[in-house]
């Protein structure tokens, strides 16, 4: 049966004709899922017993399972979900003063091999639907009771890998009858798939776009990042001035600091080189130990010089707070396990 759930509005109304129904009862279905989040269709109560009946024999309402839940001593949590057909993906709920963020899949596994994450090695099953996507969010709020005030598409898998459900989920979870979650509040990050770049600043979407950068130089990245073979540094670094050309948005530029690696002072002026003049900011990450991980964290006294001479060279640059490393659930950490 189809996930209700993979369903835009306007795509909503066009099943509700062809089950005879009037298009605006697709507008009541959407406010049971994404205002009331119901978790069947008899809930439903203004719509007649009939269309009820219709829905349960065409369509799924797609609600996850918890398997696990881990809790962190900072309050972040961890949720392994059965995604209902015999796999699983992780998404963490993070607590800031500005409100709720989570961090999300949007594919079973990764084909990118990254060397510093954890779901490296890990097969690749599937691309996650809109709809499975954006359940993830649904079923966080629905556990621990609060409302996501902000998304980062920073989970297992590479976002722009699934291109089209991630593209789909975003307009969801930005839409007013949807989520209603400001585009500005939606981060998307990606390895560097350079022509979905491209693409992405067509879309006239307004979220935050995330840049897994990571070194300076071509060598030390693609012994970093696999993807980089494919699309070199300078070619990722053309597209990012492109996409805030056409958008006026600012990147932000992941950097994992690794000890011994990519984190002295002769990587710092690199990088200043590399991103002089763009409308950018720097995330510095203390990269994270996973296991049979070939990198370890770099000491706080050259992450907090990395930081200060970036910006006492003009790029804006801040150290991210580590939230949930206790439990796997930092940046990194996340894998795909089985049930």
């Amino acid at each position: 049966m189809k996930n209700i759930k993979d369903f835009s509005l306007d795509e909503l109304k066009e099943e509700m004709k062809a089950l005879q129904e009037k298009p605006f009862r697709a507008e009541q279905i959407f406010q049971w899922l994404y205002q009331e989040k119901v978790k069947n269709f008899d809930e439903m109560t203004n719509l007649s017993l009939e269309l009820r009946e219709k829905l349960k024999q065409n369509y799924t309402m797609c609600n996850y399972n918890i398997i696990k839940k881990q809790e962190s001593k900072d309050g972040t949590k961890k949720y392994l979900f059965d995604v209902l057909d015999g796999n699983a993906i992780e998404t963490v709920l993070m607590e800031y003063h500005h409100g709720y963020s989570i961090c999300i899949s949007s594919q079973i596994g990764c084909k990118m091999g990254c060397k510093f994450c954890a779901s490296t090695g890990i097969q690749f099953v599937r691309n996650l639907t809109a709809g499975e996507i954006v359940e993830q969010i649904i079923a966080v709020e629905q556990d621990s009771n609060i409302i996501v005030s902000n998304v980062v598409f920073m989970g297992i898998g590479e976002p722009l890998d699934n291109y089209d459900n991630v593209v789909k989920a975003i307009r969801l979870i930005n839409h007013p009858k949807c989520l209603n979650i400001g585009a500005r509040h939606i981060s998307v990050s990606t390895s560097g798939l350079v022509p979905k770049i491209y693409k992405l600043a067509e879309e006239n979407i307004q979220c935050t776009l995330s840049i897994s950068l990571h070194a300076t130089n071509n060598k030390k990245r693609s012994s970093m990042m696999p993807v980089n073979d494919s699309y070199p540094i300078e070619e990722l670094l053309q597209a990012c001035k492109d996409y805030i050309e056409k958008t006026n948005r600012r990147i932000s530029f992941e950097y994992a600091l690794a000890k011994d690696n990519n984190d002295n002072l002769e990587d710092a002026k690199e990088l200043v080189k590399l991103l002089k003049g763009m409308l950018c900011h720097v995330n510095l990450i203390p990269i994270n130990k996973i296991e049979h991980g070939m990198y370890t964290k770099s000491s706080n006294e050259n992450i907090m010089k990395f930081r200060d001479y970036l910006n006492n060279h003009g790029i804006v640059a801040t150290i991210r707070r580590e939230l949930g490393s206790d439990i796997e659930a930092a940046c990194g950490q996340l894998r795909r396990q089985n049930l």
